[in-house]
């Protein structure tokens, strides 16, 4: 590979890194030809992009930011390595990491960085499920916003009901009277 390819990759991964907040480092080592598709495949349907790229390459990428990445070295970036990428969603690949695991446990999660904030090890997996997207917690404050007004009108509107009722209770007393 030329020096010119191998600088392109890298300054192609560095954008990447730098624009995309969440990003996956794995390992599957021992795969199939026919496993590997099928793992292709499902990153395919989800979004999700999945590229095999040298652990030097990947430790060139990342110097540039502003991010101390400093701790994959040591223990992350030996072995096989591969990226996974989402634009919008920062559990996505977690998820597929999980559901495909289920019947193939060679792909093993190595590292991952959301919103820069760095989970390393397989043990993170469920953790990296367990967060909530930024479009979660917008619509959970949201809802908590909204639930003491929900609660004041049902209050105003449950009142005015029983108010109705005593006045018709009465109004139909004096008729009767």
């Amino acid at each position: 590979m030329k020096r010119e390819d191998k600088g392109a990759i890298i300054e192609e991964l560095a954008g990447k890194f730098q624009s995309i907040p969440f990003f996956y480092i794995t390992e599957a080592n021992g795969m199939t030809v026919a496993e590997t598709n099928n793992l292709r495949r499902m990153c395919f349907e989800r979004g999700i992009e999945y590229k095999v790229v040298k652990n030097s390459f990947i430790k060139k990428a990342l110097e540039p930011l502003d991010t101390d990445y400093t701790p994959f070295n040591d223990t992350v970036l030996h072995g096989q390595s591969a990226v996974m990428f989402h634009p919008e969603n920062g559990k996505a690949p977690a998820q597929l990491i999980k559901e495909f695991r289920k019947t193939n446990d060679k792909l093993q999660l190595k590292a991952a960085s959301i919103d820069y904030s760095l989970f390393i090890g397989a043990d993170q997996l469920d953790t990296l499920i367990a967060l909530k997207s930024k479009e979660e917690l917008i619509g959970e404050i949201i809802g908590l916003l909204q639930s003491p007004a929900k609660n004041v009108i049902s209050a105003l509107q449950s009142g005015g009901n029983k108010l109705a009722g005593i006045l018709k209770t009465l109004s139909e007393r004096e008729e009767a009277a």
